[in-house]
């Protein structure tokens, strides 16, 4: 069972032939592969005020876990608008490279939605106690996340279908995660931390990037405009090229200005991994899956993550550096 849980954690996917349980057939449900990026973020903003002196771990805590079930939320949110609206079907890449909670009958459409009710009623108690002790600001965050979360794929706004998803990512795991999370510590919030909630804000909106470059030919036959159909594959590709390098100068920038701390250059520890990802990003998609492959069809958002966490954990060791050597 727990290599299950550690495969299911790792990719999404249950081991071939693995027997499924109530925890690990939920596990598959929210999608935990992807939740990295979300516990990422609050690490960020935790210590960004942890280095200013502002230490709670139990609020730390109930951010944390908030945060990660509006992400299994939003998540499962997605499954149920999209598979009502028929986006989600046999032959889309959601139905390939992890089981859909519907269309693999992991549970049902009134079971999804029970599920997203309840992790919603929590979160919901979460952020009134939060709010309580820390101010209404807390509510604003989460207000927002909420919206733009749920906006994502939901109609009217459905900022997906608008090419706007990409900067929806980066608002809601910079600015709202690392912000709200570093307000819920410390009770305010300057224009530096405004500013360095960007780095890892822009690197997850080059993972949604680089999912909707892989869907780039089924989305642009169903209407769905995200940013790569309307910019077309090539122009996106190069964006999402552009974008991996833009990061590295804009944590220089915010070192130079004092909205990071030097020690979060580490980052740079991970050139060596943007080589290849850009080396990897100007050769086509291979037809065949390479071995160990688990996400196939998914092959650019695959390559982006890998970058992604490489540099979310780098930054926050130099974060953690920062607390034990301050420079």
């Amino acid at each position: 069972m727990i290599k299950t849980i550690w495969t299911i954690i790792r990719t999404c996917n249950a081991p071939a032939g693995a027997k499924l349980n109530t925890l690990t057939r939920w596990l598959l449900i929210v999608r935990p592969c992807v939740m990295s990026m979300t516990a990422t973020s609050v690490l960020i903003g935790a210590l960004l005020a942890w280095d200013r002196g502002h230490i709670h771990v139990g609020y730390t805590l109930l951010v944390l876990i908030g945060l990660l079930l509006a992400h299994a939320v939003n998540n499962m949110a997605n499954d149920l608008i999209d598979s009502k609206e028929g986006v989600d079907t046999a032959d889309y890449p959601r139905a390939s490279y992890a089981p859909h909670p519907i269309l693999d009958k992991l549970t049902t459409e009134k079971g999804l939605l029970r599920a997203i009710i309840v992790a919603n009623l929590v979160d919901v108690l979460i952020a009134l106690y939060l709010t309580w002790v820390r101010g209404w600001p807390v509510l604003a965050f989460a207000l927002a996340g909420a919206f733009l979360s749920l906006g994502y794929v939901a109609p009217p706004f459905s900022f997906k279908r608008r090419g706007l998803g990409e900067l929806v990512a980066l608002i809601v795991w910079g600015p709202l995660m690392i912000g709200g999370t570093y307000y819920v510590l410390a009770g305010s919030i300057d224009a530096r931390i405004w500013l360095a909630s960007l780095p890892y804000g822009l690197m997850v909106a080059i993972v949604l990037l680089g999912k909707h470059l892989d869907k780039y030919d089924v989305d642009k036959a169903k209407g769905i405009r995200t940013l790569p159909v309307l910019l077309g594959f090539e122009r996106a590709r190069k964006l999402t090229m552009g974008l991996m390098v833009f990061m590295y100068v804009l944590v220089i920038l915010l070192v130079w200005v004092d909205a990071l701390p030097p020690w979060t250059l580490l980052v740079f520890l991970s050139l060596p991994r943007l080589r290849t990802v850009l080396r990897m990003y100007q050769q086509p998609k291979p037809k065949e899956p390479p071995p160990d492959w688990p996400v196939w069809p998914l092959w650019y958002v695959a390559i982006a993550m890998w970058l992604n966490r490489l540099v979310g954990g780098l930054f926050i060791l130099g974060l953690l550096l920062q607390l034990i050597w301050p420079l």
